[in-house]
């Protein structure tokens, strides 16, 4: 029977877990938005995790750069709390990524919708004629 899910996966599965949690708790500065992970990757040798988050409430790629900066200052401080709560010999270390798939997502949508608009308004004037 193969393996449909690898080792990486799960231990990705858990350090989104538990950032979830320990990033609104334990990252005390105002500056940092509201935060949403959205997948961890981790590397096959479990030596580095990239972290995908996304902002609410944020477009502004300044804003954005200003949280993935202080994201990436404390990813020791969350490692080492990683550390403490999964049991595993290394935890990989944490690099923050902006996650461009959701905005990208809504601006795609946003397109589909004015063309079915548009071509909603075209059959309606066509019919008319």
């Amino acid at each position: 029977m193969s393996k449909q899910y690898s080792r990486a996966q799960r231990v990705g599965d858990q350090i989104q877990r538990e950032l979830a949690v320990l990033i609104p708790r334990e990252v005390k500065d105002p500056r940092l938005g509201f935060v949403t992970l959205t997948g961890v990757d981790v590397s096959r040798d479990l030596g580095h995790a990239k972290v995908f988050i996304t902002l609410m409430n944020s477009e502004d790629q300044a804003s954005i750069d200003a949280n993935l900066e202080l994201l990436n200052e404390a990813g020791g401080y969350l490692r080492m709390l990683l550390g403490k709560a999964i049991k595993m010999r290394s935890v990989p270390q944490l690099h923050f990524y902006y996650d461009e798939s959701v905005s990208r997502g809504a601006y795609l949508s946003s397109l589909i919708d004015r063309a079915m608009a548009s071509d909603r308004n075209n059959q309606h004037a066509d019919g008319e004629d």
